[in-house]
């Protein structure tokens, strides 16, 4: 699950595009009800109660990988949980279900001030999102879709990220692969599926967010296509069966010769380098200034 905060200053605007979206249904409301120019009224008339705050709105989306199965109830409960989480349980709040694109998604549309007139805190949104995500996928099973590192635990940085967009991507280039006999007609199945395909000295796709990747960060660089195109039918889904995914982590110290020869060239490097002393160069590296030859003094006067 990948959970995004927006802090904003317009109820209007902010309940507009969550309730006129196309399949757009409110799925539960807290402390407040009606249309979006009833709600609209009655957020405002709370938001009054502190009149210093220039940006009141706080707009939670909450998206859920494709193939997530979940039912309303599930989806409230959800709802309910963030609410508790970053502390505006107390407050309005609607939540509202998406179902217009690929995967289901929640808004959440919540008023930062409370009946009391106090404010809730924006401060540190993106960590304590990160860990109400983590938390909800363990307590209801879901796919665990890892947030930015630098909010992940130490134990949690090193394992694999799930990119859903880079994933279906390479499905989809899979399934291209094994019905084309030709890069033509590789492209033209790539097209229909909605994806921009850009050919130079390699290969890269865009989705419909214009979202750009390259072939080889799925496992499929141009020369790789291009193999796998001129097999056989018969043969093309036994290599894409084979065909490992990119490595996520960097490659090891060099082993055997190729690494005697690195570790070589480093110590030949260290060894050419001048040596220096506390004092300066060292004493046998010193060429002394040859002294002009000093005739007798002439006197005075």
């Amino acid at each position: 699950m990948i959970g995004k905060i927006i802090i904003g200053k317009s109820f209007r605007g902010c309940l507009a595009y969550c309730l006129d979206k196309q399949e757009a249904e409110v799925l539960s409301y807290n402390l407040c009800f009606g249309d979006k120019k009833e709600l609209t009224s009655q957020f405002n008339e709370v938001r009054s109660l502190n009149k210093n705050l220039s940006k009141p709105v706080q707009h939670i989306t909450l998206s859920f990988p494709r193939g997530e199965r979940l039912t309303k109830a599930k989806l409230e409960s959800i709802a309910s949980d963030c609410a508790k989480d970053l502390g505006f349980e107390k407050n309005q709040y609607l939540v509202i279900l998406h179902k217009d694109t690929g995967h289901p998604h929640l808004h959440i549309v919540s008023n930062r001030v409370g009946f009391d007139g106090k404010t809730v805190k924006d401060g540190n949104n993106f960590r304590r999102m990160a860990d109400y995500c983590r938390r909800i996928e363990k307590k209801h099973g879901l796919t665990v879709v890892l947030s930015p590192r630098k909010f992940l635990p130490k134990e949690q940085r090193q394992e694999p990220r799930l990119d859903t967009r880079k994933e279906k991507l390479r499905a989809d280039i899979q399934s291209c692969l094994i019905r084309a006999r030709n890069y033509q007609e590789f492209e033209k199945m790539i097209k229909e599926l909605k994806y921009g395909i850009y050919k130079a000295r390699g290969i890269a796709f865009t989705d419909e967010k214009k979202v750009r990747t390259k072939g080889s960060e799925v496992g499929y660089s141009l020369r790789t296509i291009e193999r796998i195109l001129a097999l056989p039918k018969e043969h093309k889904g036994l290599i894409l069966a084979k065909q490992k995914k990119p490595a996520l982590k960097p490659s090891k110290q060099p082993e055997g010769h190729a690494g005697q020869l690195k570790q070589a060239d480093s110590l030949a490097e260290n060894l050419l380098k001048p040596e220096i002393g506390r004092g300066g160069p060292a004493p046998g590296l010193i060429v002394k200034k040859r002294e002009r030859k000093k005739g007798p003094k002439r006197p005075l006067f």
